[in-house]
C-alpha cells in the first residue's frame, strides 16, 4: 500500500483527493493543513501531494527534498523566487508541477500548442477562463499556462503580450498580444476556452470540468507515476507521453 501525504488536505481539492485515495484502497493517507508543521515525519511517506497555497509549498518541498520523497505540486500562483526554490528541490528529488491535474486539460495544452504552430500569425489568440466565486487568484494557473504556450509558439514574451481584460479606448488590437479574461461566478468548477480567430473563420478549443473529482483522479495518477522516478522537473505532459510528441501528420 502506497503511503501518501496530502498537504492542503482540508481544502476542496485536498478533500476530494483524500476521499478518492481512501476509496481506491491503494493508499494509506496522512493529511496536513496549509499551515500545519507536520513535515518531520516525511520519511514515512512514499509520495506527497501539495494542494495548499504558494507559501505552503516551499515548506513541504524542502522537507521532501531532504528525505528524497517525490512531490506532486498542484498549487498555483508561486512567485519567481518560490518557483526558483522548487527548481532547486527538483535537483534533489522528483517533482511534478502542474497548474491542472485534469487529463483533458493537459491534452488541451498540447492541442493549443499544435494549433498555434499550424495556424500561424494570421490568427489572433484569446483565452477565457471561468471558475467559482471563491477562487482567489486570477488568471487561473491553467489560463496562464495556455498563454505561455501560445506566446512561445508566436515567439512573444508572455508578460509583455498578455492583456488581462480590456477597458476604454484600448486602440486597435495588435499582432503581439494575447487576451486573457477571467470570470468568477457561482460554483463553476473550471472552464477554459481558447479562441484562434482570423478573417472569416474562428477555431475554439474548450475544456469544461463538471466535477472536482477529475482533478483528484489526475493528482493520484500523477502520484503513482512519480514514485521511483529520478530527481528532476516533470509535468503532466511527461506522464501522458506528450513531451516532444510528433506533429499531427505523424499521428
Amino acid at each position: 500500500m502506497t503511503r501518501l501525504h496530502v498537504h492542503g488536505g482540508n481544502g476542496r481539492l485536498g478533500k476530494a483527493i483524500v476521499r478518492l485515495a481512501d476509496e481506491s484502497g491503494d493508499f494509506k493517507v496522512s493529511v496536513s493543513g496549509r499551515n500545519d508543521d507536520l513535515f518531520k515525519r516525511a520519511s514515512a511517506w512514499d509520495v506527497a501531494i501539495d494542494v495548499s497555497q504558494p507559501e505552503g509549498t516551499t515548506g513541504i518541498a524542502s522537507r521532501c527534498a531532504a528525505d528524497g520523497i517525490p512531490l506532486v505540486v498542484g498549487t498555483t500562483g508561486h512567485s519567481k523566487d518560490q518557483t526558483e526554490r522548487l527548481h532547486e528541490v527538483s535537483r534533489r528529488t522528483a517533482l511534478l508541477l502542474t497548474p491542472n491535474f485534469s487529463i483533458g486539460v493537459n491534452l488541451l495544452f498540447w492541442l493549443v500548442e499544435k494549433s498555434s504552430e499550424i495556424l500561424g500569425p494570421d490568427f489572433d489568440a484569446e483565452i477565457v477562463e471561468l471558475h467559482h466565486r471563491q477562487k482567489k487568484d486570477s488568471p487561473s494557473g491553467t489560463a496562464k499556462r495556455l498563454g505561455e504556450i501560445i506566446a512561445k509558439t508566436k515567439k512573444l514574451d508572455y508578460d509583455q503580450a498578455a492583456r488581462h481584460g480590456r477597458k476604454g479606448l484600448t486602440g486597435v488590437r495588435t499582432d503581439h498580444e494575447i487576451g486573457i479574461h477571467a470570470i468568477r461566478a457561482g460554483d463553476i468548477v473550471g472552464e477554459h476556452v481558447v479562441y484562434f480567430a482570423a478573417a472569416g473563420e474562428r477555431l475554439e478549443l474548450a475544456h469544461r470540468a463538471t466535477s472536482r473529482d477529475v482533478f483528484a483522479r489526475g493528482a493520484l495518477r500523477a502520484a503513482r507515476w512519480l514514485i521511483g522516478r529520478s530527481a528532476g522537473w516533470y509535468d503532466m505532459q511527461d506522464l501522458l507521453g506528450l513531451r516532444g510528441f510528433g506533429s499531427l501528420k505523424n499521428l
